[in-house]
């Protein structure tokens, strides 16, 4: 059985750190691939200010496009409505059901799991990964770790990676002051922030 985790986030913009960690996934728990799903509108992120749905997800088809176990999907951009996690893996589940599916999300989404929407259906048909963000305390995420598994009866795969302490709201902001971002990112993605002048 094949072994796929599914990557959500805005990715506004992908960045070195989103690649960085993907790869860790894919080679430490030995997955067949990553499938990077940019988010629609996000529950948690409506009242944000984000880059155009298409416009991210070309970033982020630029960013993977030399790793041959890194690919997209658009399923979550093409919905009119908001994107729940549960419906994500509902759809991946039922049209691919011989694939043992994992989730891969940060920390930040784990200390705050208890209010997204039918998190049993979500531990029930995947896997759920999370790694380390900066400014999280170890001791408090294995903790919730913990909380969680025992709630559910579900293991939860803790991703304990060096980071690389990029975030895509720093390279917003470093956009917005002018300030050089070439190394945070692939080289097609900055040349479309470039190109399109985003995030000024």
């Amino acid at each position: 059985m094949e072994k796929k985790a599914i990557f959500g986030g805005t990715f506004d913009p992908i960045h070195n750190g989103h690649l960085h960690i993907a790869y860790e996934a894919l080679y430490r728990l030995n997955l067949d691939r990553i499938i990077f799903m940019p988010s629609g509108n996000p529950p948690h992120k409506y009242e944000k200010d984000i880059a155009d749905s298409r416009i991210r997800y070309e970033m982020v088809k630029m960013a993977i496009r030399e790793e041959e176990k890194f690919e997209i999907n658009d399923y979550e951009i093409r919905k009119k409505n908001i994107s729940y996690t549960y419906e994500t893996l509902s759809f991946f589940k039922h049209n691919y059901p011989k694939v043992m599916w994992h989730f891969l999300t940060g920390v930040d989404c784990l200390m705050d799991f208890d209010t997204w929407k039918n998190i049993d259906e979500i531990m029930e048909m995947c896997k759920l990964i999370v790694f380390n963000r900066p400014g999280y305390d170890k001791e408090k995420i294995l903790e919730q770790k913990e909380k969680l598994e025992s709630e559910h009866n579900k293991e939860i795969i803790f991703l304990d990676i060096p980071l690389l302490e990029i975030s895509s709201t720093e390279i917003r902001k470093a956009v917005k002051e002018n300030r050089n971002i070439r190394y945070f990112l692939p080289e097609g993605v900055y040349n479309t922030i470039k190109e399109l002048k985003l995030y000024i």
